[in-house]
């Protein structure tokens, strides 16, 4: 497969773009579960299935995993062996972008397991490589250390992500910040960087992905995480990462506006204490993918979340093992744009002003 760099023009997509379908990976560094992993299991294949129901999902597993991950995840989801040595997606995944022709790019970006904290690494970062050559996808080749988890953008050259991360020494030590933002122009065609300086304070594993505290709803819209308990050590980051949004220029000059989702979901596991926000969410064609881990505010924050996504269901799925291993729905999913010309497949047609469970059921938002 011939690395290929796209002609000027590329652009990365948001994620509310037409989807061709979605990539996961399936649990595959016990360590992080323990004694959890069949929970695990269960999740993964969970919100596989609910994605399954809006559009295709391929789910990639070592040749040792395939066949349990077939077992649990049913006949919607199709599965491919591909050596990986864990689970997450979106950062170990091929970052998407399309060219100028509106042909879509894999980015192959540099994965270093989050500042080399998990062991061994190898297969991951030659995930997006070996997805590309599987299916004859043109594939443009970065040398900088980036990971998906670490960017919200609204498909016009805006991104938002944080100073927490990006900055952090264990990435891309030799890069200024301007250095940084000249490669996601170069890469992703992202024009104009928002910088919040906030993760969260449990997101030890990220150092602070952009995607548990905030996400692109629609073009000038970005819904932000918000914690309404003043006892805890979140609450004033993340006030400041909304002061930091609210009124910031987007790539046409405009100011963004900013829907705070006010409580931050905690719940124990395992004798851990464990945020679980909302906003590790996943847009879908036609549907949302919220983590919840049933906190009393549950309803309330999924109709708020529902009222910024217009137009697609709100489907709640587990959340809380998936925290403890370190993510969420979106840490564990990665989206395939649309080719032109070509309809992407919906799945279940979303029906406005409804909530549907993972297992299909719908009920008023």
């Amino acid at each position: 497969m011939t690395t290929v760099r796209p002609a000027a023009g590329i652009r990365m997509p948001a994620e509310w773009d037409p989807h061709a379908g979605t990539i996961m990976c399936w649990p595959s560094r016990d360590a992080i579960w323990g004694t959890l992993r069949s929970r695990a299991v269960d999740d993964y294949a969970t919100i596989a299935r609910a994605i399954a129901r809006f559009e295709p999902v391929t789910m990639v597993a070592p040749t040792s995993r395939a066949e349990e991950a077939r077992a649990a995840c049913g006949g919607s989801v199709s599965v491919i062996e591909i050596p990986i040595d864990d689970s997450w997606a979106r950062d170990s995944g091929p970052l998407y972008a399309l060219d100028d022709a509106g042909a879509p790019v894999v980015v192959d970006v540099t994965f270093n397991a989050w500042g080399r904290k998990f062991e061994p690494y190898a297969d991951d970062a030659l995930l997006a490589r070996r997805w590309a050559e599987h299916h004859g996808v043109p594939r443009l080749d970065v040398d900088m250390v980036l990971e998906g988890g670490a960017l919200t953008v609204d498909g016009l050259g805006t991104v938002v992500t944080t100073e927490q991360c990006l900055l952090h020494p264990n990435r891309n030590p030799g890069l200024s910040r301007a250095a940084i933002e000249s490669g996601l122009r170069d890469a992703l065609g992202l024009t104009t960087v928002v910088w919040l300086p906030f993760g969260l304070v449990l997101d030890d594993d990220t150092d602070g992905h952009v995607d548990n505290v905030a996400a692109f709803a629609a073009p000038g819209l970005v819904v932000a995480q918000g914690c309404d308990d003043p006892a805890e050590a979140d609450h004033d980051r993340l006030a400041v990462n909304v002061r930091c949004l609210s009124d910031a220029p987007d790539a046409r000059g405009e100011p963004l506006l900013v829907e705070e989702i006010p409580v931050l979901p905690f719940t124990e596991l395992d004798g851990e204490r464990l945020a679980v926000p909302y906003l590790n969410l996943y847009v879908c064609n036609g549907a949302v993918i919220v983590p919840v881990c049933g906190h009393p505010a549950d309803e309330e924050m999924l109709g708020r979340i529902g009222a910024c996504f217009a137009g697609r269901q709100v489907v709640p799925v587990p959340g809380a093992v998936l925290a403890l291993g370190g993510g969420g729905p979106h840490c564990i999913t990665q989206q395939i744009p649309a080719s032109p010309g070509t309809t992407a497949t919906p799945g279940t047609t979303a029906t406005p002003g409804t909530r549907a469970t993972p297992d299909g059921l719908e009920r008023d938002a």
